[in-house]
């Protein structure tokens, strides 16, 4: 009798470590398929815009530049821009990937029209830095806000608006 009770305490307890083990094995895979869901989002394009907020887009602006307020879109400079600039101790070759946000398909197509302009705007900016001003973010940054405005101010008298938003750095390579 004794040994039947043993033998009951020792199933029981084969049993339980066998619940915990399941239960785990399920708290596992379902975390792993919830956060395959919540990593991968969904691709289908979410059109829940009602009226108010499609006619707020297609407004013009309030700060009362001539961009509007569309959807934004990004125009890729064709190439790098690969130039030298003098440092403190040695000269340094920097390449600069660049891309313009405009707003609206109109200006998108104005930026694209006159690439060569801003590739020349932003050349001549880029070439009075110094390695040592590259070498830093608010450097960079500096560089980044004198580039919008010079191109800005190029667009402006050819088109008579501000066609890009912002100057954006997608590659930035010193060596």
């Amino acid at each position: 009798m004794a040994e039947e009770a043993s033998l009951e305490i020792e199933e029981t307890g084969k049993s339980k470590k066998k619940l915990i083990i399941i239960i785990v094995a399920v708290l596992l895979i379902a975390g792993g398929v919830g956060g395959y869901f919540f990593m991968s989002g969904s691709d289908a394009p979410v059109e829940t815009l009602d009226e108010e907020t499609a006619m707020s887009e297609e407004a013009p602006e309030a700060s009362g530049s001539s961009a509007q307020m569309g959807s934004a879109l990004y125009v890729a400079m064709p190439r790098p821009f690969v130039f030298n600039v003098p440092g403190s101790s040695r000269d340094r070759i920097v390449q600069i990937k660049v891309q313009l946000l405009v707003r609206g398909d109109v200006n998108e197509e104005t930026a694209k029209k006159h690439i060569p302009l801003i590739e020349g705007t932003l050349l001549s900016v880029f070439s009075t830095t110094t390695a040592d001003e590259l070498s830093t973010s608010a450097g960079k940054e500096t560089l980044r806000f004198s580039a919008l405005e010079k191109v800005q101010t190029a667009l402006n008298d050819v088109e008579g608006s501000k066609v890009i938003e912002r100057v954006l750095f997608t590659g930035f390579v010193m060596q």
